[in-house]
């Protein structure tokens, strides 16, 4: 052979040897590309950070596949304002042309995405943000919850209130789509088991200053109050409840995000507040603990009801996904395999409605030195209703 020969020879090989990294490239399924899009500034920055941890461990526990392909996530800080949701959520679908959407706390920013995932079919999982609507008038197969309706833990204390005794209560809330649903639902319940709202107090959100409402309760002297708040907003209203001395002589009650993931801040003040929620502390079940120790180990932290509800978005597109063999395209074959699925939550197991909201324990929990503990169901299996959902 020449050394012309060989210098062709040698020159083909490398050619060759250069082009196998795009072949094997060319060859793996494309990333599937997911926009986060929750607070991770404001109010509700805590509760975005530990959604996507939670959707981060699940993945992670996969070896970063889901339906056989790699996870690329996007992120944007939605900063819980209705008025940029849009804009918000246009920046993942259109810039980023993610797959897949997970988002977000706030009711009001949810809605503008769901009516986005519902325009573009985009896949969209709620891991949080309870607003009726989304399982309600604009449910669609293409969007799921991961969490709950806010209509299920209120409805569940409203029951619990109505069962002790209690004939009057005042609820206290920020104005806004989570506050009303909360306190609408509450009322139902209450007032359906031989209870009067007396009062409906509110502000706007995401203001703090509680002095004159509070105010206005000691005046009302009902026998209860019902409470809508989470994150600092609910650290602070626990604190003055307190401070004004209403905790002594008035039962305050609410869902469960009045205390989960703000007991450090609220110390004593909190001790022995009763809410309902569909996780609590002290499960103590096999799926539980194994999730708790594997977050406790990856980040830190205990996980609170936003980190199980963020692992829990996670399974569910896993679950769409496996079905799918990877293909996020075939959406109702998707949707079918997650509305006949039994979902391993660590807050026990639970299925889908057809309107893609969780059937499920709503618990009752009392606050005990640094635990929100599970002392018993104040509902069992509880379906939202789903008032205005054409799902079939």
């Amino acid at each position: 052979m020449t050394h012309c020969s060989l210098r062709r020879t040698a020159l083909v090989w490398a050619t060759a040897a250069a082009l196998l990294p795009l072949t094997a490239a060319a060859q793996a399924p494309a990333k599937l590309k997911v926009g986060l899009m929750l607070p991770y500034s404001g109010t509700y920055a805590a509760l975005g950070t530990a959604i996507e941890n939670g959707v981060r461990l699940y993945v992670a526990e996969q070896g970063g596949k889901l339906g056989g392909r790699e996870i690329e996530f996007f992120k944007v800080d939605d900063e819980s304002d209705p008025a940029k949701a849009t804009d918000n959520v246009n920046k993942l679908v259109k810039r980023d042309q993610v797959d897949v959407l997970v988002g977000t706390v706030h009711s009001g920013v949810v809605a503008a995405m769901a009516k986005v995932a519902k325009e573009t079919g985009t896949t969209l999982i709620v891991p949080n943000a309870g607003a009726g609507v989304v399982t309600g008038p604009m449910c669609a197969p293409n969007i799921f919850r991961s969490s709950f309706s806010n209509w299920q833990p209120a409805y569940a204390m409203g029951e619990v209130a109505a069962k002790k005794g209690h004939k009057t209560v005042v609820t206290i809330t920020h104005k806004y789509a989570a506050g009303d649903e909360s306190v609408g639902a509450f009322k139902e319940a209450f007032e359906k088991g031989g209870g009067k709202v007396t009062k409906e107090l509110n502000l706007p959100f995401p203001n703090v200053e509680f002095q004159a409402l509070l105010t206005e309760i000691a005046a009302a002297k009902p026998d209860a109050v019902y409470t809508f708040f989470a994150g600092a907003a609910a650290v602070k209203f626990v604190k003055d409840y307190a401070a004004a001395g209403l905790k002594k002589s008035i039962p305050l009650y609410g869902p469960g995000f009045l205390t989960d993931g703000t007991l450090d801040a609220q110390g004593a003040d909190a001790d022995g507040l009763l809410t309902a929620l569909h996780y609590g502390d002290s499960l103590n079940t096999p799926r539980d603990n194994a999730f708790r120790l594997a977050y406790a180990k990856t980040y830190k932290l205990q996980p609170d009801v936003y980190a199980v509800q963020g692992y829990d978005a996670a399974q569910i597109l896993a679950i769409g996904l496996a079905a799918t063999k990877g293909d996020i395209t075939k959406k109702a074959e998707f949707a079918d395999a997650v509305e006949k699925a039994t979902i391993d939550s660590p807050r026990g197991a639970f299925k889908l409605s057809k309107a893609h909201n969780p059937v499920q324990d709503i618990y009752l929990r009392q606050v005990i030195g640094k635990e929100n503990k599970v002392i018993g169901v104040a509902s069992k299996a509880l379906a939202d209703p789903a008032r205005g959902c054409k799902a079939s």
